[in-house]
């Protein structure tokens, strides 16, 4: 039987058992062609040689995809790789049918086919697509891209800047990407963690400034595992959005900012440094700070900074969900290195702490491996929901929701700004709530896609 959890996963056989897709079959051309293809890029400085990658239209990152609030997007993928693959576009309330989870919402596109992605973009933001089939070796290899929903009316910024985050496994001498994507230390530990540091595949990403430019920073990290800390220097801002949803009012950026796999960040900022200087995001490592990206100042834009900009308008039907009527759910979640799984449920049947490793599953929740044929829960539409989500590793968790967004339930009820992406570090407890107002099966996973690749997986069924 091919299960939910085998499909998604690229079990053997998975494609080739079911046939050619019918929703494949017209090969429709209607769309603009979005291409998962190999490719060859510099990414490590010479006399380093090109790296082969995966690429959407060869490109790291994947072309940028722009349309205003309320349009549609519309692309046919065609699949250029030597194995299925599909689309999945993160953090957009999308319609399930477009949601591109194998296994779950669609069947994985063959090589060689097409498959037509077409939705509307409800809501303004920085958003990302990235492949959901084997995504821990696809991502990895590079197949992601930035979606930017533009405001009918932006802020008021000089201009703005794309900034995707991610790194690289590379051969220290071949400069090409490790191809262990199912290592038992990746999957039981922090997951496949890089030795090569990227901003839009550059690990050099230099953006020439003004001093008092006014800019708008669109933070994505594409990372399999990595959490980057982020701090300003030379720069000086806010904070008007997270996971593409704009805050109620700009929050100055004073501490680091943590973001975790698949989260994004919208800064806006004022370059302070002076002219001749050089202003930098910076990512703290331990106790040292290294240019993430830098950017050099030529130049004066205006004599004086101007004032604090305005919120974001707020996205629409987004409001947040009555606690006292919210229908209770605990995910726990257990296993990885230093913690273990004594044993657990994999595929309906009880398994060993040694069959489970045997199968390079390493992770549960509420004490099964991996997607159930039935969902951690089954919600009316409209109904409020509070998820009560237990850590019982030493690890962190990027947990990230399908198709809704949530809000934390902090002590005493008060709710934090909307999110798809809760990085949860370990033995920490935490509450979200949300109303599950769109319909159909959404998954709710772990970003450290190791993690994901080894069993922390589950899905939620709104009707």
């Amino acid at each position: 039987m091919t299960t939910r959890r085998r499909f998604l996963l690229g079990g053997a056989g998975a494609v080739a058992a079911l046939g050619l897709p019918g929703g494949l079959r017209g090969q429709s051309l209607a769309f603009p062609a979005l291409k998962a293809q190999p490719a060859s890029v510099q990414l490590a400085p010479l006399p380093y040689p090109e790296t082969e990658i995966w690429g959407y239209d060869g490109l790291i990152p994947g072309p940028t995809l722009r349309v205003r609030q309320g349009a549609r997007v519309q692309r046919s993928f065609h699949n250029g790789l030597q194995q299925a693959s599909s689309v999945h576009w993160h953090g957009i309330r999308i319609d399930n049918a477009m949601d591109g989870v194998p296994g779950l919402t669609q069947e994985a596109v063959p090589p060689g086919a097409v498959f037509d992605y077409d939705f509307e973009a409800p809501d303004a933001g920085t958003y990302w697509y990235h492949a959901h089939h084997r995504s821990v070796e696809q991502v990895a290899r590079g197949l992601y891209g930035a979606l930017i929903v533009e405001e009918a009316e932006g802020p008021d910024v000089d201009r703005e800047e794309i900034l995707v985050l991610d790194d690289w496994r590379l051969d220290p001498d071949s400069a090409q990407i490790d191809p262990d994507f199912t290592s038992f230390h990746d999957l039981s530990h922090a997951g496949r963690l890089g030795n090569f540091i990227t901003t839009n595949g550059r690990y050099d990403l230099s953006v020439e400034v003004r001093k008092n430019e006014r800019l708008r920073l669109r933070l994505i990290n594409a990372a399999n595992a990595k959490i980057f800390p982020l701090a300003l220097s030379g720069l000086e801002g806010w904070t008007v959005a997270l996971d593409g949803m704009p805050l109620e009012a700009p929050e100055p950026i004073t501490d680091a900012l943590l973001l975790g796999p698949g989260q994004r960040a919208d800064l806006i900022v004022d370059v302070i440094a002076e002219d001749g200087e050089a202003a930098h995001l910076v990512r703290a490592e331990g106790n040292q700070g290294y240019s993430q990206v830098a950017f050099p100042v030529r130049g004066v834009a205006a004599s004086t900074r101007r004032a604090a900009p305005d919120a974001l308008p707020p996205n629409p039907n987004m409001q947040p969900p009555a606690l006292a009527e919210a229908v209770p759910v605990r995910l726990t979640m257990e296993g990885g290195a230093m913690g273990g799984l004594g044993a657990a449920i994999l595929e309906g049947e009880r398994k060993s702490f040694r069959q489970l490793a045997e199968a390079g599953q390493f992770w549960a929740f509420n004490g099964t491996v991996g997607l159930t044929e039935t969902p951690l829960a089954e919600l009316a539409r409209g109904q409020a929901v509070r998820l009560e989500i237990h850590n019982d590793t030493v690890f962190p968790h990027a947990m990230h929701l399908h198709g809704m967004h949530f809000r934390e339930v902090a002590e005493g009820g008060a709710l934090g700004p909307l999110r798809d992406t809760l990085l949860m570090f370990g033995g920490e407890k935490r509450e979200i709530a949300f109303v599950a107002h769109n319909p159909g099966d959404w998954l709710f996973h772990c970003h450290m896609l190791s993690h994901a690749a080894s069993g922390m997986m589950t899905w939620m069924r709104v009707a």
